[in-house]
């Protein structure tokens, strides 16, 4: 058993297993939906089962995830979201805030499932 605090929120639309998700109505916190960008918000990882619309989606806000990859990453680098809600590699841009849901487990390529630790924070550049 792998400890995760787990939070299950309604699904604003299908949500994949194991993808970056986000507070789809940040007025309301009570909905998510797949991140689209490293832009937005990331709040935790869909769990094995993902969601269809309306129904719960478990969602792992802090811990261990196994996180679906867009890209190749190596371990213990940051991952950010693409715009399928896919891991991949955190990198700073010029004026612009990311979001990283957390840090790679293992190395892994576009495609493979790979552990994360789940832990939201920001990537900032000036």
């Amino acid at each position: 058993m792998i400890p995760a605090f787990i939070k299950a929120y309604e699904a604003s639309a299908i949500i994949a297993p194991r993808r970056i998700v986000v507070f789809s109505d940040t007025a309301a916190s009570d909905k998510v939906a797949m991140a689209a960008a490293a832009t937005t918000p990331a709040i935790g990882v869909s769990g094995p089962m993902g969601a269809a619309l309306g129904e719960q989606c478990d969602t792992v806000l802090i811990g261990i995830a196994s996180l679906e990859l867009g890209g190749t990453v190596t371990a213990g680098a940051p991952i950010m979201a693409d715009a399928n809600g896919k891991g991949i590699a955190a990198a700073a841009a010029s004026a612009t805030t990311r979001r990283v849901i957390g840090f790679a487990m293992a190395p892994g390529v576009s495609g493979d499932f790979i552990d994360v630790m789940v832990q939201p924070h920001l990537l900032d550049r000036a």
